[in-house]
């Protein structure tokens, strides 16, 4: 008898994981100038870019800098990742910018309080998520539909910077209308502000090309700056920051009722999954060089820079690709580098706020002009339109509902999309019959020409995917279409179950059906290599390990063969059978 063995799965909980300061750990003092460089870099890469962000959400400068300091404080006590920068991002501030403005004035005191209130909610899911450990969360969005969401956060960007940019009063609205009234006031262009802001873009563009540890944002601002001071350009209509409070704000609670809390928790949970996701993304491509990435433990760390920020007044963060490349590239041994560039921003936001003032706006819209089209995927468009042109709509339709419908119901149809494309990919499956390749104990689809070998009276068949509700009738009607379409009569029906992984509960009553039919033919019905453990103990809890008998699992299609087919001891007491 060849059936799988019977396990007990021993789980243990390592509770030292969850201790804080994990991503220090193993720190040694060799370590210190790779951290004080990163930095270093990192500083002067987040200062400009952070201000740039809390611009582009409808918040002063300085709360960009202190959601930085909370994002990366926090994640250094509670995260995992020795090199992941979290802080103020700009893929999340258009999505809660955007519905916050409906509920408030865009940098009033309710505005503020709902934007504080929005954080402290994500951060509390983001967290729960990482302790449940519930990271499968993050791949709830494809890769096209977060292409295709990326660039319609981009077209957002673009039209929210343009007047900024070109020098026009600020517009707000829906986006086309945006579009459209920026359009009729081309005619007053500022063409200070615009040589000002595409001055900046190019420069942090070049910047990019020969080095990412370049900090081509802050060389363009103090350059733009500078020309401001030495040429008077706030006398020729040249919009600036104006200077800055100093000091440091103080926790506390955010001043929202219960009615504000209810209105917010759909866009609470909407930003919870787009910061998972990126969080998640983020961990996986900065792995530490010894061990897996901790992607719940991530979850974790970003959710409490979130809840920080949110103690302090300030919005939701987000794990950071750009920034976290960046401490990797310029040699980050851990969080210190994180802590160096908080502690860094975080004494100009307390008191260099007179430094600031001559800013002016349009370099702001320059770095995110250039943050924006960084996050156009250009590459994955172009690859997805050559081998996946299905797919490739699925971009478009997620982009245009970003752009085109108001964007927390852009995100929750790209969503609804992801997922529907994963539940039809499921119900594509059918079983296929599979051929022995000739001098092997190998089962392989049938190639064309076809070399397998089949052996009479045997039928063996596979089913590429998980058994579900999505799928169940599919697998039934094409097992049994296969038993049946055979000329000869089927005496062995073996099932290769190596891809199914898990079995549900209709999925159950349909594979009970199938073995009923095959029984009807005469034929005996068996398993092999159902690897899945979770497979394994859905064939016992929904009686279809006793259905088809123990002594008919086998770890193989070739020991099956050999126990049940035709001419063996089993078979001819089966035809026997009364």
């Amino acid at each position: 008898m060849d059936q799988f063995p019977r396990t007990k799965a021993v789980s243990t909980m390592n509770w030292s994981q969850w201790l804080p300061l994990r991503a220090l750990s193993g720190w040694q003092p060799r370590d210190l100038n790779g951290d004080l460089i990163a930095g270093l870099t990192l500083a002067a890469i987040a200062i400009p870019e952070q201000m740039a962000t809390a611009r582009l959400g409808g918040f002063a400068p300085e709360i960009g800098f202190f959601a930085f300091v909370a994002g990366s404080v926090a994640f250094a006590l509670f995260g995992a990742n020795r090199h992941l920068s979290a802080g103020a991002d700009s893929t999340i501030t258009p999505l809660f910018a955007g519905s916050l403005a409906l509920l408030a004035t865009a940098g009033s005191p309710h505005y503020l309080a709902l934007a504080a209130m929005l954080a402290l909610m994500v951060g509390l899911i983001v967290t729960v998520s990482g302790v449940f450990r519930l990271g499968w969360i993050a791949d709830l969005l494809s890769v096209p539909v977060t292409t295709g969401f990326l660039a319609g956060i981009a077209v957002h960007i673009i039209v929210s910077q343009m007047p900024g940019l070109l020098g026009l009063p600020s517009e707000t609205g829906e986006t086309l209308r945006r579009i459209s009234e920026i359009t009729g006031s081309l005619h007053l262009t500022n063409p200070w502000s615009l040589g000002l802001g595409l001055g900046v873009f190019a420069i942090v563009f070049g910047a990019e090309r020969i080095s990412a540890r370049i900090p081509g944002a802050l060389i363009g601002m103090v350059l733009a700056t500078t020309a401001v001071a030495v040429f008077g350009l706030k006398d020729r209509g040249v919009e600036v920051l104006g200077a800055l409070p100093n000091g440091l704000p103080q926790p506390g609670l955010p001043l929202a009722s219960f009615d504000d809390v209810q209105a917010l928790v759909p866009l609470a949970l909407l930003i919870s999954i787009v910061v998972m996701v990126q969080t998640a993304a983020t961990s996986r491509s900065f792995v530490p060089e010894q061990g897996d990435p901790d992607v719940n433990r991530d979850f974790v760390g970003v959710g409490a820079g979130s809840i920080a920020s949110g103690l302090f007044g300030a919005f939701a963060v987000n794990a950071s690709p750009p920034r976290t490349a960046i401490v990797s590239q310029s040699g980050g041994r851990s969080q210190l580098s994180g802590l160096i560039a908080a502690a860094i921003v975080l004494v100009l936001g307390a008191f260099g706020g007179g430094l600031l003032a001559d800013v002016p706006q349009a370099a702001l819209a320059g770095v995110l002009m250039f943050v924006a089209q960084h996050i156009l995927r250009w590459k994955v468009f172009a690859n997805v339109y050559r081998q996946a042109p299905v797919e490739f709509v699925l971009i478009l339709i997620t982009m245009a509902a970003i752009v085109v419908l108001p964007i927390e119901t852009g995100v929750a149809v790209g969503i609804g999309l992801s997922l529907l494309h994963g539940i039809w990919s499921a119900t594509r499956t059918l079983p296929i019959e599979l051929e022995q390749v000739p001098g092997t104990s190998v089962w392989w689809p049938p190639g064309k020409p076809s070399a397998g070998e089949q052996f009479s009276g045997v039928l063996v068949a596979a089913f590429q995917a998980p058994l579900s509700f999505v799928n169940a009738d599919r697998f039934k009607r094409g097992l049994c279409d296969l038993i049946d379409a055979r000329n000869e009569t089927v005496k062995l029906v073996v099932l290769e179950a190596s891809n199914i992984v898990e079995i549900d509960y209709t999925a159950a009553q349909a594979l009970k059906d199938t073995i009923t039919h095959c029984r009807k033919t005469g034929a005996i019905f068996a398993i092999a290599r159902l690897e899945s453990l979770r497979a394994q103990a859905a064939l016992a809890r929904f009686g279809i390990a006793e259905l088809v008998g123990p002594q008919r699992i086998f770890h193989s299609v070739d020991a099956a063969i050999k126990s049940l087919g035709p001419g063996t001891q089993q078979q001819q007491e089966q035809d026997g059978a009364p």
